[in-house]
């Protein structure tokens, strides 16, 4: 049974807002700003910091030894990027770039440490954010194990669109492209553009001053 302290403390949590936190004057950190195609740091680099992204949109992707480039992962406003650093990886293992003008919040691995260890609310949420982070992993997993390409790029677009996050607007996706979706979700190009044209026909998706998504595309999701 949930007692009225324990409530709480999730209330407290949930509400906690940590780009107002991360702007305080005693947390040590610099504001960066990213133009398009600018990457935050590349596969390889000394991991020395975690982002904060306060606007903008990030592409995450990995090079094989071959030579093949994956996106693994999308981010955009309120995620942050490179925590791998505080696992103790030296070096980055993705290269983040730039989709949008991007506005991130730059921690060093020593503050970021400090304030996960003095500030419980603080730590709270990031631990909350790490796990949604592993549920969206093993989402994606599953997404991509057994569902068609189209129910993929319907999921992908939704997600991309931040549908279904709490006290969040929903997004107007401005800089993605059909090559870049491709990547993502796994089919060639033009298999990503006959979609979107029947996502288009079908009032899923309007191009209008941006790539709007309804949510009526969850439909395609849903699907049997």
């Amino acid at each position: 049974m949930q007692t009225a302290k324990s409530a709480t403390a999730k209330n407290n949590s949930t509400s906690f807002d940590p780009e107002v936190f991360l702007n305080s004057a005693g947390v040590s950190r610099a504001i960066i700003d990213f133009r398009p195609k600018q990457p935050l740091f590349v596969q390889g680099d000394p991991s020395t910091y975690t982002l904060y992204i306060r606007k903008g949109q990030v592409r995450i992707s990995v090079v094989s030894n071959s030579g093949k480039e994956a996106v693994v992962a999308m981010l955009g406003q309120g995620d942050f990027v490179g925590e791998g650093a505080l696992a103790g990886h030296p070096l980055r293992m993705a290269t983040a770039t730039a989709l949008s003008p991007v506005t991130a919040l730059q921690i060093d691995n020593k503050e970021m440490l400090r304030v996960l260890h003095t500030e419980s609310a603080f730590s709270d949420r990031f631990i909350a954010y790490i796990l949604e982070r592993n549920i969206r992993i093993e989402e994606d997993l599953i997404d991509q194990l057994f569902n068609s390409s189209e129910k993929r790029l319907a999921r992908t677009l939704l997600l991309l669109a931040r549908y279904g996050k709490q006290n969040e607007r929903q997004k107007v996706l401005a800089t993605i492209t059909q090559e870049t979706l491709a990547e993502i979700v796994g089919p060639t190009r033009s298999r990503v553009s006959l979609f979107m044209n029947k996502f288009k026909k079908l009032g899923f998706i309007t191009n209008d001053g941006g790539l709007h998504i309804n949510t009526s595309l969850l439909s395609i999701v849903l699907q049997d």
